[in-house]
């Protein structure tokens, strides 16, 4: 009888051997890409970023000299300043556009798959060059919307050329693409259950009151899930304010992101350490920012068994 045990054990062991065998072959594509595309780049981008290097010659170690220079370089400043303004007003925006039109369409409507396919699409396309060109066209001095303006008489501006206006160009941009939220709200909202909303009708709660009693404790999980996507995305917003800018930054440091200004750093003058510190300053700072959301969740998000696991 312990023989047999015994036996069984031991077939058993082996058959456990063979499927974790089996899972790490599965991984091990993944585990390749993460080792070589992600987490050696990383230790590289660290090292170099105690360091002087122009891609030609050796790395050069100088300490933390980069980000010393770093707190010295006015672009680098200005660069900070557009980057924070354009995640503090983008982000809201596009969250609060993305909400309203998933309640509008989390009502029953004659083509509602049309109307959420009509402004998921943003969302599809928003990121390409191709729409950046045509945004930059827009704005233009002759583009498009100042011959809207021009036909009620209303004199246009150089939105694109004024530096007061350029980033707002890009923060609308960034609202118009909040399609991807929007579906994600929308998700939210149809798992609310109805009865909730009865019962505070039942207790004669206006649709004001129910909305911010009701709908939105019961989605602020889907709120904070996307208000770190948001951010994160916003915070390496490059290709549109390298196509509008032409890859300036202008006018006058206007829309000059800190993602756009890592790259001129880093492949215009070749000052990699450099360039490597400034990615491992935003690594920290995006870090930060996540932490701060994560630790203030447990005061305004709200889930139905209390955030238990």
């Amino acid at each position: 009888m312990e023989s047999s045990e015994i036996k069984r054990k031991t077939k058993l062991s082996k058959d456990t051997k063979k499927q974790y065998v089996a899972a790490y072959l599965f991984l091990l594509p993944w585990l390749i890409g993460f080792l070589g595309l992600v987490l050696g780049p990383m230790i590289s981008s660290l090292y170099l970023s105690f360091t002087r290097f122009d891609l030609l010659n050796t790395p050069e170690w100088i300490g933390f000299a980069n980000y010393q220079e770093m707190f010295q370089d006015d672009r680098w400043l200005a660069s900070a300043k557009v980057t924070l303004t354009f995640v503090f007003i983008a982000v809201p925006t596009q969250l609060i556009a993305a909400l309203l039109v998933a309640v509008l369409l989390n009502k029953k409507m004659a083509g509602v798959g049309f109307y959420r396919t009509t402004y998921y699409l943003p969302s599809l396309l928003g990121g390409s060059v191709a729409i950046a060109i045509l945004w930059k066209n827009l704005f233009e001095i002759d583009g498009l919307v100042n011959q809207v303006l021009a036909f009620f008489h209303i004199e246009g501006q150089g939105w694109i050329s004024h530096p007061d206006y350029a980033l707002g160009t890009i923060i609308i941009l960034a609202t118009w693409q909040f399609g991807a939220s929007m579906v994600i709200f929308l998700a939210g909202l149809k798992q609310i259950p109805k009865e909730l909303y009865e019962a505070a009708a039942v207790d004669g709660g206006t649709k004001c009151q129910i909305f911010f009693r009701v709908t939105l404790p019961l989605l602020s999980p889907v709120i904070f899930f996307n208000l770190i996507i948001e951010l994160i995305k916003s915070i390496q917003v490059f290709t549109s304010a390298f196509i509008i800018s032409e890859g300036t930054g202008g006018p006058i440091n206007s829309t000059l992101f800190y993602t756009l200004y890592l790259y001129q750093k880093g492949f215009t003058h070749f000052e990699m350490g450099y360039a490597s510190a400034m990615a491992w300053i935003l690594v920290f700072v995006l870090g930060v920012m996540t932490l701060v959301i994560f630790f203030s969740s447990k005061y305004w998000v709200h889930y139905e068994d209390g955030g238990k696991l």
